[in-house]
């Protein structure tokens, strides 16, 4: 399995890891410069030569993993006989230095609704390194032709075309993904919200609209849906910054992104 393939298998699986490449060699080592190894929590795909060497970045990238190290890390090591070292001797005689750089699990977004607002937020997020989920009942809003200014994304974008239950795509998401449900039918919305709330992988909970469209929802969902306060809380709205107060969709969008990416510094990378 290439280094690639092994990378793209933990973002698949939602798994952190330590992409390990070997930065310079000066002598005699055992690999050349731009080897590469992935190291995931009890995985190793590649190689950086083995030995010592191999085995210390071993250790300490899993060290990374564990402490969710956000930055990189470069480690030096003098390949003769007189150094001592954690995993045995290596004589080769050169110098080696080794970039350990972490691969932190990918963050993942579903909007609900991809509307003059959904669309517009589409279009920011995709610039992000994420997950990102567009959801619509209606199929001429998800048609390749409208959804091709996102063909240049950064996000790896997923797109889900549910016309009968929307709410249906809450349990196929990964887990921890952030919900931002602003679908064209505030009875959909409420559908949406109410199965929000029992579906505990979920990250957070957004739901665009007034309040006294949330007043009426948060009724509902405290009666007839059966929810707790403390569920119902979880629900955030008005979503986006509150001193943004534009409500053209490229306004909305912006506010409830930078909200967004907001939230994910506080959580920590």
């Amino acid at each position: 399995m290439t280094w690639i393939t092994a990378v793209a298998r933990l973002r698949a699986r939602r798994e952190p890891g330590v992409l390990v490449t070997v930065a310079t060699v000066r002598g005699h080592a055992p690999r050349e410069a731009g080897a590469k190894l992935v190291v995931g929590r009890t995985e190793t795909w590649g190689s950086i030569g083995g030995g010592n060497v191999e085995a210390v970045a071993i250790d300490r990238a899993r060290e990374m993993i564990a402490a969710s190290t956000a930055g990189p890390e470069l480690l030096d090591f003098a390949l003769n006989d007189k150094v001592t070292n954690r995993h045995g001797v290596q004589c080769c005689g050169g110098k080696v230095s080794v970039l350990l750089e972490p691969l932190p699990t990918v963050r993942a977004v579903a909007i609900f609704g991809v509307g003059h607002v959904g669309m517009e937020l589409a279009r920011i997020l995709a610039r992000q390194d994420l997950d990102l989920h567009l959801v619509d009942s209606r199929a001429e809003l998800l048609a390749g032709e409208r959804l091709a200014v996102l063909a240049d994304a950064v996000a790896a974008v997923r797109v889900h075309h549910a016309p009968l239950l929307p709410e249906e795509v809450l349990e196929q998401l990964p887990p921890g993904t952030h919900v931002l449900i602003m679908t064209h039918d505030h009875a959909e919305d409420a559908a949406l919200c109410d199965a929000a709330l029992r579906t505990p992988h979920l990250g957070s909970i957004g739901l665009i609209g007034s309040a006294a469209k949330w007043s009426r929802f948060r009724r509902r969902l405290l009666t007839e849906g059966g929810h707790d306060e403390t569920a119902v809380a979880r629900v955030k709205t008005p979503i986006g910054l509150p001193g943004i107060t534009g409500k053209t969709p490229a306004a909305i969008a912006v506010s409830v992104a930078a909200d967004l990416l907001h939230a994910f510094e506080a959580e920590g990378n």
